[in-house]
């Protein structure tokens, strides 16, 4: 994705170039800062957002945009600055004062951190003009649809397909490729619709995900690379992988390295990759969840799709990001998200099968191993397995882990392995008293 900073007065320019340069990452094919109505805007670009720049000077108005529904926005109006972000947050945005008042904002942590502390995150499907923050978008419980479930499963797979084919902007994409459901039915979706279609895929040495991503990159008939990595080489790049995500969270620093490596990859071969995140959330792809009431599997569901924007989202986000290409989401396409939240709960899990729905609308379109493969955790299915965790248990002491388990902010860390994972987070960040803006995994004690 792009990158977007700013401040609302005029003749700021050093400082939003400073902000700037922190998201460089963002925008490797150009750079742009106008000043608009007693503001300073800043946006930098990839080269399949080339009009970036032209929105910028002609609607005054800095916008983090992927054409699929999905946005980060700053513009300039008779109220001054307004912010503004998309329904699910699949593009970030952050805002602070300056030391003199003014509203700032970033798409990134680390660009505000140059001129405002604390720093606060604008939610997903939330306004804000300076004074107040305002929903405009709430996900909640809609009526079922009354349809059969072959009914269900051929409109689903027609939003899907739709909103995949809107993305593609080349003859040429990229898709990361685990071999699971969610990433499979996209890679599938998208093949007939390119000349060229990279899959990648990233684990240690005999990975479930790389078995099954070879059968369905196969199947398909991608252009098929595998990151092969190790425990030496997740603990070179896991300084980098941190300062990108901004999160310190175990099991989302942990999911992040291999996409982190996976993205690096993809950017040697195209400006653009599909990621299969948001199908377990709206179709419950969870074990946990066979073990819930199913009387409160809506809730839940709508819950975790809820909490994506600041765990796995922004792991979507910042590892594409930092190697300066886009990454689409369909799953998390409006129209998508809206049939999704209508499909009874009986035929996302049905009879002890995840995502059951899902798969009856895939049928045909994957093989059958990968249409009848159980979920596995990110990590899990790369083989990251405990090996972080087992390495920061040999390497911190208890009392070590009791003495900096508590942060400034009062929250708990919760395992040896985050303790790491938040020593590096602190030398590139230093100690914040603020971390709201730091997503959780669900479940995770703060105090």
């Amino acid at each position: 994705m792009s990158g977007i900073a700013g401040i609302a007065g005029a003749g700021r320019q050093a400082e939003v170039e400073r902000m700037l340069e922190k998201i460089s990452h963002r925008g490797p094919a150009g750079r742009r800062i106008v000043e608009v109505d007693g503001a300073t805007l800043g946006i930098v670009w990839t080269k399949i957002q080339a009009d970036a720049a032209r929105v910028l000077g002609e609607e005054q108005t800095a916008q983090d945009s992927t054409g699929d529904g999905h946005f980060a926005r700053a513009q300039v109006t008779d109220r001054g600055v307004v912010l503004a972000r998309d329904p699910l947050g699949v593009a970030p945005l952050y805002f602070g004062r300056t030391a003199d008042g003014a509203l700032c904002f970033a798409s990134e942590v680390k660009a505000l951190l140059e001129v405002t502390r604390p720093v606060h995150e604008v939610p997903p499907g939330h306004y804000y003009d300076g004074t107040q923050m305002t929903s405009y978008f709430t996900l909640r419980k809609q009526p079922p649809l009354d349809e059969s479930p072959e009914h269900i499963a051929r409109e689903l797979r027609r939003l899907l397909a739709t909103s995949v084919e809107k993305c593609i902007q080349d003859d040429v994409m990229g898709s990361w490729l685990s071999g699971g459901l969610d990433s499979s039915t996209i890679a599938a979706l998208a093949r007939p619709h390119v000349r060229v279609l990279h899959t990648f895929a990233a684990g240690l040495s005999g990975a479930p995900d790389l078995e099954h991503a070879r059968v369905v990159a196969s199947f398909i008939g991608s252009h098929h690379h595998e990151v092969i990595v190790t425990l030496d080489e997740m603990l070179t790049v896991l300084p980098q992988v941190i300062y990108h995500l901004e999160s310190f969270d175990a099991l989302l620093v942990r999911s992040s390295i291999t996409n982190y490596l996976v993205a690096k990859a993809a950017s040697d071969y195209v400006p653009a990759v599909f990621s299969g995140e948001g199908g377990d959330e709206l179709f419950a792809g969870y074990e946990y969840l066979k073990s819930l009431d199913p009387g409160l599997l809506a809730d839940e569901l709508i819950d975790i799709t809820g909490r994506l924007h600041n765990t796995a989202l922004q792991r979507v986000d910042r590892s594409a990001s930092a190697h300066g290409i886009v990454a689409h989401v369909p799953f998390t396409d409006p129209a998508v998200v809206d049939y999704a939240l209508r499909i009874p709960t009986e035929y996302k899990l049905r009879d002890g099968i995840e995502k059951w729905i899902l798969r009856r609308a895939m049928e045909g379109a994957l093989p059958e191993p990968v249409l009848k493969r159980t979920k596995a955790k990110f990590w899990e299915g790369a083989g990251v397995g405990d090996r972080l965790a087992q390495y920061a248990d040999e390497r911190i002491g208890d009392d070590e882990f009791l003495r900096e388990r508590t942060l400034p902010n009062g929250w708990l860390l919760n395992s040896k392995e985050e303790l790491m994972y938040y020593r590096l987070f602190r030398e590139h960040f230093g100690d914040l008293d603020d971390l709201s803006w730091v997503g959780r995994t669900k479940g995770a004690p703060r105090s």
